[in-house]
């Protein structure tokens, strides 16, 4: 919907990969969805859920396994961002580099757009 020809709309790590690819098996699911929402202390928060059937809408990108699908209304936020998967003493989790972020909250749950591209919606 947003992209760019020849360019996935987001990209994972390999760790991240691995992570979406166990959490598929898991459950039997086809991938994950990601999404924003409004909320947090920023104003808005990335969603993750379980997919058993991809929406004919979703942006779908396939990287070594993994599938994961962008919700239509959140696909220029998400455009170029990497996800990874981390994991340190205190916890563990996806983790979204995403460019088109201006501000983050302390604790990095909610991030701030550019109103340019909030507007656009």
């Amino acid at each position: 919907m947003f992209g760019i020809p020849g360019k996935q709309a987001v990209t994972m790590t390999p760790k991240a990969a691995e992570q979406i690819v166990r959490l598929m098996n898991s459950g039997g699911h086809a991938g994950l969805r990601i999404g924003v929402k409004k909320g947090g202390c920023a104003g808005m928060e990335y969603t993750m859920d379980y997919v058993d059937e991809a929406d004919p809408n979703d942006e779908v990108v396939e990287q070594d396994g993994a599938r994961v699908m962008i919700a239509p209304m959140a696909q220029m936020f998400l455009f170029g961002t990497e996800i990874d998967y981390e994991v340190s003493l205190l916890e563990s989790g996806f983790k979204f580099r995403n460019p088109n972020v201006v501000d983050a909250c302390g604790c990095g749950e909610s991030i701030k757009f550019d109103d340019t591209l909030a507007a656009q919606r």
